[in-house]
């Protein structure tokens, strides 16, 4: 059967380079604002520069898995460059993960119930960083996820530079 391309190939290959610096640059200022919060000073700035670009960047980061996903269906199978192509992806959709969870449990964090149950706790914080409990979790995951946003680029650069994947 044939495959109906809503947009060409060619532009679906040109999309993904254009669109990954992106979340690269939304997770990595997500990271820093978080880690700043946590170990410096907890403003309410910080922890805005540590949801909203977290938020970007997993919105921004599907559209670059999709359209690298697309783009590399066109390429030879056995290619010498697969293994690093394997990482680049694995690793992409790996931040996709590591931020996701961590934006669905802030959400969980903000539920009126989960509130509640701070509430008759004592210890109604005001946001997700600023509980105890989640300050090492969270550091750990903003620092997985900032290396695995490097793993990625490095990956793709090597695709790139070594190899000539996907370079007109």
């Amino acid at each position: 059967s044939e495959v109906i391309y809503i947009l060409p190939v060619n532009l679906l290959v040109e999309l993904h380079p254009a669109i990954v610096h992106f979340p690269i640059a939304f997770f990595l200022l997500a990271t820093m604002a978080g880690l700043f919060y946590l170990f410096w000073q907890p403003r309410p700035t910080l922890r805005l520069f540590t949801w909203i670009p977290m938020l970007l960047g997993e919105i921004t980061g599907i559209a670059a898995v999709l359209s690298g996903l697309l783009a590399q269906s066109g390429l030879p199978p056995q290619a010498d460059y697969r293994s690093t192509l394997n990482m680049h992806i694995g690793a992409g959709l790996a931040q996709l993960v590591v931020y996701g969870f961590l934006l669905y449990r802030r959400w969980l964090f903000d539920k009126a119930k989960a509130r509640r149950a701070r509430e008759a706790a004592g210890t109604d914080y005001v946001d997700l960083l600023d509980d105890p409990r989640a300050r090492w979790w969270i550091a750990l995951l903003l620092l997985m996820g900032a290396l695995l946003v490097l793993l990625t680029g490095w990956n793709g650069g090597q695709l790139v530079f070594r190899w000539g994947v996907n370079v007109g």
